[in-house]
């Protein structure tokens, strides 16, 4: 639970401007303009960003009504075992810088970002973002709820609101973006996911974010329904055996 403020210094560009626009993304690290890298030409077919789309609306939809009964437990379960609310408002950047509000299962304590600051000597992620594999902030429920990221299920209704895609680039926090170079907000010339490239291929062993970024582009530059079919499968893979942190 590493969360911000509202405001979002640093923002690129506005919500209307889809990926297929943006024709390229330039791939030096920190040096946008050096080195150009082609998108997929898939980001420009109707047909598959309707595909896209229908998919995202219909696995939405159908994991929350499926999931329900997962859901209401789990709600149960954070609420009885430590104070705090149930959802935990996490406060992130979409496509082209655009803010939104997500939400997660609460998974740490309910002053997780006062105590932030005294945990960033620790970070073992180089670059803007916060990784701590063993976070003293998260509860017990909370650690198993990383375990099998069922903490990230509430995201589901930011797919079903269009904020969100079941694949793609995980959103960053909004105070993270803040800091992104040119080569980092690449990340976001496509709408964000629940799960990406980076989950299935080993993230706990990723310590470079742009080495994480990298991975989001690789994905953006690969682009096709049958990409996203074979994430997602290796995200169910990944779920069962608990990789999460």
């Amino acid at each position: 639970m590493r969360q911000v403020d509202n405001s979002v210094p640093g923002s690129v560009r506005s919500d209307h401007v889809c990926a297929a626009e943006a024709g390229s993304v330039t791939a030096s690290r920190g040096q946008p303009g050096s080195g150009p890298s082609m998108m997929s030409p898939a980001w420009s077919s109707k047909l598959q960003l309707g595909c896209k789309a229908a998919m995202d609306f219909i696995g939405s939809f159908t994991c929350l009504v499926l999931l329900s009964p997962l859901l209401a437990v789990v709600a149960i379960a954070v609420k009885l075992s430590s104070p705090g609310p149930v959802f935990y408002p996490w406060k992130v950047v979409g496509r082209g810088g655009r803010p939104f509000v997500g939400y997660k299962f609460r998974s740490m304590c309910v002053n997780a970002d006062e105590l932030k600051a005294g945990l960033l000597a620790n970070n073992e992620m180089s670059g803007p973002v916060f990784k701590l594999s063993r976070d003293p902030r998260v509860t017990r429920v909370g650690a198993w709820l990383r375990r099998y990221s069922i903490d990230e299920l509430p995201q589901l209704y930011s797919v079903l609101k269009g904020d969100m895609s079941l694949v793609g680039p995980r959103p960053p926090l909004q105070t993270e973006y803040a800091h992104f170079t040119g080569y980092q907000k690449q990340k976001l010339l496509v709408k964000p996911g629940i799960t990406c490239l980076w989950q299935v291929s080993g993230r706990n062993s990723v310590h470079d974010f742009d080495e994480w970024v990298g991975l989001d582009l690789d994905y953006i530059r690969r682009w096709s329904i049958g990409l996203d079919c074979k994430i997602l499968l290796q995200t169910v893979g990944e779920i069962l055996v608990g990789s999460g942190k």
